[in-house]
């Protein structure tokens, strides 16, 4: 751990001088480095979260069940950093043993990195689920918490054959004891150590610069280049950078002239808009995994005519509509408010100023989609039931994504949507844009 520690903050401290995480392949990590970060990572996260993460929810013993290639969600975020998935059946076991700690057990052949000690022999004891069953009566929780779930997908990790064999492994009085660990899941994966902090912030400066390449006539030759070539080209960048992209890019156009089309046709449909033209007003939505941490970023860029230096005043002016909700929506970030009652007041506030507002933002970390309270659905901007009502918790990290839209003078008041997302972290007072956000249109030339 010592060494891993020192190696840690000597790769930080060379982060921060040379401001060196820009897309490009010498600044990726080779693979064991990531692993000694991530294994970093995690064991901060290990000794740090669980005693605070279950008592507040309660929860005396925590179990999580993954069999291999079929893995909860949570399991895979506890796994070292050369691990691609369980072995066989994994049990890992957190444990609150009052003024020893939390502690952790595998109840599997082999122990799961350095915090998950092993505690099943099969030649002592050959059935797994009883040596469970034997540590629960070891331990004596008053509560034991599983990840099931019917609001949350990633806290909802307990596959039915596996809680059938739990269950059936029990004593009547354990099996009283179970609760659902759905808040406890949650809580882990949405909780972000101000380690990862540290390292956040160049994650999400890859994605970004990569969108710039892409966003430039080292990719785009107007008259030529399409949608589609430049939604592949971030894929194979993406690759060539050594990255992972955890879903398929979406390049899209709203132009002048051009009828409004359905809000889903400019993600979904993307590889039938055709050529870049001078004069488009374009739209990425793209996002990387690297280090376990997700990016989520939309950015928007404007095709210069022949003649012009800058875009339109109208579209500037759209830009800065659609920045102006993002404050007013991370205005709202009140600790212990609900999504809903976010989504509420910023809509409220939102159209009190005049802007016709649409917000859909989530949380993101470990996954892109995260776990933690939905503020919004494109397709529903009223309360979103069951993942709607989750508080806003400090040191979670979420991706504020939205648009307005716009009437543009310059295009004979056509509404054009200003889609933004960019991702941000919450302290418990501030809302902090994790490496800055778009505030001017990218410029593409055509020249």
């Amino acid at each position: 751990m010592a060494h891993i520690t020192i190696r840690f903050s000597l790769i930080i401290s060379v982060v921060a001088a040379t401001h060196a995480f820009g897309a490009t392949g010498d600044s990726i990590f080779a693979m064991k480095e990531r692993a000694e970060i991530i294994d970093h990572l995690l064991a901060v996260r290990l000794e740090t979260l669980p005693a605070k993460l279950m008592r507040r929810n309660e929860i005396d013993m925590w179990i999580l069940v993954a069999r291999e290639y079929n893995e909860d969600p949570v399991v895979m975020t506890m796994l070292p950093g050369d691990a691609h998935a369980a072995r066989r059946r994994t049990i890992l076991v957190f444990s609150d043993e009052g003024d020893q700690g939390i502690r952790g057990y595998a109840v599997s052949r082999y122990a799961v990195g350095d915090y998950f000690q092993a505690r099943w022999n099969p030649e002592e004891q050959p059935d797994q689920w009883q040596a469970l069953s034997d540590l629960i009566t070891e331990k004596d929780p008053k509560s034991i918490g599983i990840n099931v779930s019917s609001d949350f997908a990633l806290a909802d990790g307990l596959t039915h054959g596996e809680y059938e064999g739990l269950v059936a492994a029990l004593t009547d009085e354990q099996e009283s004891r179970i609760v659902s660990a759905e808040k406890l899941a949650i809580a882990w994966l949405e909780t972000r150590t101000p380690e990862e902090m540290e390292i956040y912030p160049s994650i999400v400066e890859i994605a970004h610069n990569i969108i710039l390449e892409g966003f430039s006539n080292k990719v785009i030759t107007p008259g030529e280049t399409t949608t589609d070539d430049v939604m592949w080209w971030y894929r194979d960048r993406i690759r060539e950078l050594r990255l992972l992209a955890w879903f398929h890019p979406s390049v899209s156009i709203q132009r002048e002239q051009q009828q409004e089309g359905e809000f889903i046709d400019l993600f979904t449909n993307t590889e039938e808009q055709g050529v870049i033209l001078p004069g488009d007003l374009l739209h990425v939505d793209f996002g990387i995994t690297y280090l376990r941490l997700n990016t989520d970023t939309q950015q928007h860029a404007y095709v210069l005519k022949q003649g012009e230096t800058q875009a339109p005043a109208g579209l500037t002016r759209g830009l800065a509509t659609s920045n102006r909700l993002q404050d007013i929506l991370t205005e709202n970030f009140v600790l212990g408010r609900t999504g809903n009652e976010i989504l509420r007041a910023a809509r409220a506030q939102a159209i009190e100023e005049d802007i016709r507002p649409s917000i859909y933002t989530h949380p993101i970390g470990y996954h892109g989609h995260g776990a933690g309270p939905t503020i919004g659905m494109w397709d529903n901007q009223g309360d979103t039931i069951g993942r709607g009502d989750y508080p806003l918790y400090e040191s979670t990290a979420h991706s504020i994504e939205l648009n307005s839209t716009v009437n543009v003078p310059e295009w004979n008041g056509q509404e054009v949507r200003f889609m933004l997302e960019e991702d941000a972290y919450f302290d418990g007072s501030r809302t902090s844009y994790i490496d800055g956000r778009q505030e001017d249109l990218i410029l593409i030339s055509t020249e």
